[in-house]
């Protein structure tokens, strides 16, 4: 292809599916500026890489390949931030000494709700960006991403033994969030 094909094709796929790459690596990502950047990327790889692209999967589809690439080199920079994150333990103080749950901070009793409700969904991401970055990433890629425990081990280079301690504070912490919040609306 020419270099002014070439050009003309990376800009109807900006027009075409910005938008829709925005949103998955925001989902992921819950930052808005890492998902701009994410999807940045994503065109310039595609640029860069424009000869590869050989017609047999869609457009649509070698993108989003190429975002999910990117997300996965996104949630390794954020595992190397892990060290620091794992060493001071921020739930603490829903705990009493002897590891039960503290009387102010035991679970209340949930109304059945429907967790597909946008305004659930809306509470649930700003109690995700109340985690920590690595704590948010491994339980999207959990419940967003659908990833089970081994494959997030593997990509972010993580023991078993934390990411189940990532795990469990990061529900810990959105369990508080959720029953601060919800009952609020």
């Amino acid at each position: 292809m020419t270099l002014i094909k070439n050009q003309q094709n990376v800009t109807s796929w900006v027009n075409l599916y910005s938008d829709m790459l925005y949103g998955f690596a925001l989902k992921r990502t819950n930052n808005e500026e890492n998902a701009k950047d994410l999807v940045q990327e994503t065109f310039l790889s595609a640029w860069r890489n424009i000869e590869k692209y050989n017609n047999q999967i869609s457009v649509k589809t070698w993108l989003f390949a190429i975002l999910k690439n990117k997300l996965i080199d996104y949630y390794r920079k954020v595992a190397m931030n892990l060290t620091e994150e794992l060493i001071k333990d921020d739930t603490e103080e829903y705990f009493d000494i002897n590891g039960h749950w503290a009387t102010s901070a035991y679970p209340i009793q949930w109304e059945k709700i429907n967790l597909e409700s946008k305004e659930f969904y809306t509470i649930l991401k700003k109690g995700l960006k109340e985690l920590k970055n690595v704590q948010a990433t491994v339980f999207t890629m959990k419940y967003i991403d659908d990833l089970n425990s081994n494959e997030i081990c593997k990509i972010l280079n993580l023991t078993t033994a934390n990411y189940w301690v990532i795990m469990h504070r990061a529900k810990i912490q959105l369990r508080a969030y959720l029953e601060k919040n919800w009952n609020n609306q």
